[in-house]
């Protein structure tokens, strides 16, 4: 669909490849390049429209910022023209920081001003609280220490954001926070401070002080501080305020939530109404938060308690954990190194917590949907089997004429792509949850040879990748089918498949002893990774700096994605000690979604777990009585699923 940028147009969506709006006739494409595709956003100076770059030939999914004038006059279009040259600048030079999204251009069209930036994929903290329930105290310590940083790099620039909210923060599917939508940013030069101005932001999460149109640094500590109470409680932060006492009753509202004295102590803080009494600077609080997480520490008390890259999911209740503040981190890795009988008590622990047995055969690939609510399962037994997360029941068969070597969902959750022995991808759409039929949106003849070997979405949706033991990998449109290229590159089969999380990159495993590396948007080869063994699996870590491969003869390893180095091979001393390297083949490594550890498969049908970090294995979850075949996290990184040659899936839990 093609949404018009007229905001008087009455009927303003049109067909997909439209160029003028069929009810009022304005220009449908932005600057001959950019088509609006639905608003998501709507504020005082403005609305935000999900749009994709047409002038590249994947058409990349970005975001158009429309300036919007309220009322006719030489006032306010001076005002709202003063607000778009302020937020191109600011923009600018803001996004070089990676938690705030990049400015890719800005212009005027047709009497309004425009601004283009880089589209952040996730889920905002709102809908992640309506979603998911209230927030528990790791979740709020896990969001100063991202968002804080944010903060004391835009106030060292002079910028106040204005409009700190649970909706202007971003959780990337990557894990990453990161803070949007600066329409209500103001620059503060000399005394500018000090002045009154306009009374920008959401009521109910502004400070007193710039509620009266005089925001200052500390006012954004304040919003912040509201958005942790909200998002702690679920209520509205003008009904955790008693206006008759002048005082917060925010702890009233904590429902089997309850919180730790020093962040109760750092939330009041943060809200103090005196800005006196306020904390003064994002500085100031970092070094309050990193002296009690570095007290903790030394006192051994945060070692259930660290910060997690995802927030929680629902109904979840242990967590991985990424620690993102270099301070504490750096206090970690100068401390004395336990020793490895004391360090064995540290260990992840995992058990398996339900198992899924109603496949006929064995079970060559599973994925999860984004929601993380269904798991998709394919085999040798011609179906795929849909199944409810929450209690185990296979909502869905999808009947195939041929043995399941492949699933993937699209990052929407509305598809899923399946590849076959005959070399058959077929796309299915299963919006329609609860019809007993999916419908096959396309099937497409992919490969020649053995079948398709593996598959995968682009993180924007719009492409399938695949490659096949006919040496190559091939891209296609995820809405027709239609090829969009062929690398070529491989000298034998291509037997596995990644894409990093930012959609720049292919990795590609392949029985000629080498990965590639290939940019998606331009289907070129970047570079070639040599190794010792056919490679069977490879897997991008979430920042896509790493690349783990798993592959013949007992051979895990990670290498740099840009100097191409290998960092290590992955050791068992039970592997050693039972003399069985040339036994293991490795067909799978998955990493979590923070990156700290990585599960692979292994012998006697068992599952390792490894700690990035140390390169240790940490924990071996036994189970199976058949060959692992395929591993998948949960969106929060909290549950493992693997799908074997026994013809189970079982479920696997941090507890």
């Amino acid at each position: 669909m093609s949404y018009c940028l007229n905001p008087h147009c009455q009927q303003p969506q049109n067909l997909k490849n439209s160029l003028v709006c069929s009810t009022c006739q304005t220009q449908l494409l932005l600057k001959q390049r950019y088509r609006a595709i639905k608003p998501i956003g709507q504020g005082g100076f403005g609305r935000t429209l999900l749009a994709v770059d047409e002038s590249k030939p994947l058409k990349p999914p970005c975001v158009i910022k429309q300036f919007l004038v309220q009322a006719q006059g030489t006032d306010n279009n001076q005002k709202a023209a003063e607000l778009f040259e302020q937020e191109a600048l600011r923009l600018d030079e803001l996004g070089k920081h990676h938690q705030i999204p990049n400015l890719l251009d800005y212009l005027t069209q047709e009497e309004h001003q425009y601004l283009v930036q880089e589209y952040i994929d996730g889920y905002d903290l709102a809908e992640i609280l309506k979603e998911q329930g209230t927030f528990k105290e790791n979740q709020i310590w896990e969001l100063l220490n991202s968002l804080l940083p944010v903060l004391e790099f835009i106030h060292s620039r002079d910028v106040i954001h204005r409009d700190i909210k649970p909706d202007n923060i971003i959780r990337s599917r990557d894990g990453k926070l990161c803070l949007v939508d600066f329409g209500a940013a103001k620059v503060v030069t000399g005394t500018a401070i000090l002045q009154t101005g306009t009374s920008i932001g959401t009521p109910e999460f502004v400070a007193p002080e710039q509620s009266r149109g005089k925001a200052i640094y500390s006012s954004d500590l304040y919003s912040l501080g509201t958005t942790c109470i909200y998002l702690l409680t679920g209520v509205s932060p003008f009904d955790l305020f008693d206006i008759s006492e002048y005082t917060w009753i925010w702890r009233q509202y904590l429902v089997d939530n309850p919180v730790s004295e020093k962040l109760g102590n750092i939330l009041d803080k943060l809200i103090e109404n005196a800005t006196s009494r306020r904390y003064q600077s994002a500085t100031e609080i970092l070094k309050v938060v990193n002296l009690i997480q570095t007290n903790y520490t030394n006192k051994n008390q945060l070692q259930n308690q660290q910060l997690p890259i995802k927030l929680k999911i629902k109904n979840r209740h242990h967590k991985l954990v990424a620690i993102e503040n270099k301070q504490y981190v750096n206090n970690i890795n100068t401390a004395k190194k336990p020793s490895p009988s004391k360090k064995k008590k540290l260990n992840y622990i995992w058990k398996c917590i339900d198992t899924l047995n109603h496949h006929a055969a064995s079970i060559s690939s599973i994925a999860i949907s984004p929601n993380g609510k269904i798991l998709v399962s394919g085999g040798s037994y011609c179906a795929i089997k849909l199944w409810n997360i929450h209690n185990g029941i296979s909502v869905r068969t999808l009947c195939c004429d041929y043995p399941i070597k492949t699933v993937a969902f699209s990052p929407d959750g509305l598809y899923i792509a399946s590849g076959d022995l005959a070399n058959n991808i077929i796309v299915w759409d299963i919006s329609s949850y609860n019809k007993r039929f999916a419908i096959k949106r396309f099937a497409i003849k992919g490969h020649t040879g053995a079948g398709v070997n593996c598959l995968s979405f682009s993180p924007d949706g719009q492409i399938i990748v695949s490659a096949g033991s006919d040496k190559t990998i091939k891209l296609w449109n995820a809405n027709t089918g239609n090829i969009i290229c062929i690398l070529k590159g491989h000298k034998e089969s291509v037997n596995s498949l990644a894409i990093s999380s930012n959609g720049k990159f292919i990795a590609s495993g392949s029985n000629d002893k080498t990965v590639g590396i290939w940019n998606l948007n331009r289907g070129k080869r970047l570079n070639r990774i040599y190794t010792d063994s056919k490679v069977n699996s490879v897997a991008f870590s979430p920042n896509g700096e790493i690349i783990a491969t798993g592959g013949e003869g007992y051979n895990i390893k990670l290498w740099e994605v840009i100097s191409k180095q290998k960092i290590c091979t992955l050791d068992s001393i039970n592997w050693v000690k039972d003399n069985i390297y040339n036994t293991i083949s490795v067909k799978c490594v998955v990493f979590s979604p923070n990156g700290e550890i990585l599960a692979t498969n292994s012998y006697n049908n068992d599952i390792k777990i490894w700690d990035v970090k140390t390169k240790q294995e940490i924990y071996s979850l036994k189970g199976h009585s058949g060959k692992v075949n395929s591993l998948v996290f949960s969106p929060d990184g909290q549950t493992l699923y693997s799908g074997s040659d026994d013809s189970t899936i079982k479920i696997w839990q941090y507890k």
